[in-house]
């Protein structure tokens, strides 16, 4: 954890009028160590002092400043992570059966090939995008 995330995420919700507090510097750290995108009971079990109520309540504040990503899959629980540009740029596998989210980077070659596929259909449709995300959607080994 650096002291720079934590700088841009207090900066990050100042410019919506909050505070970067105590619970939420908590959820911000959760974030930061986990290995993956996160369900809100997850995120409890690992840190036991947060209470469900301003967890959500919270991560609902953090995702509104850019700070954290919310990813809706087919099950009951939203998963969240860190804003992609605190980390670095990742897609999501999602299982359509149990609903987990594992992240997954692209070579950068490929990456590159990418983008510029997507920007000429950014182009073709006369549409200014500002970046991309790729979820794939299947079924993890878990549910096969």
């Amino acid at each position: 954890m650096t002291a720079e995330l934590h700088d841009i995420a207090s900066a990050r919700l100042r410019t919506t009028g909050q505070r970067y507090t105590t619970r939420r510097r908590a959820l911000v750290e959760v974030l930061d160590q986990a290995d993956g995108p996160l369900t809100i009971p997850q995120i409890l079990e690992l840190d036991r002092s947060l209470a469900q109520s301003s967890a959500y309540r919270n991560l609902a504040v953090l995702e509104q400043a850019d700070v954290v990503h919310r990813i809706v899959t087919n099950d009951d629980f939203a998963r969240y992570e860190l804003a992609e540009d605190l980390t670095e740029h990742h897609h999501h596998l999602i299982c359509r059966t149990c609903g987990s989210v594992a992240d997954f980077t692209l070579d950068p070659s490929v990456e590159g090939d990418l983008d510029r596929v997507l920007a000429d259909v950014a182009d073709a449709q006369s549409f200014q995008a500002d970046h991309h995300r790729l979820d794939l959607v299947g079924t993890c080994a878990d549910c096969r």
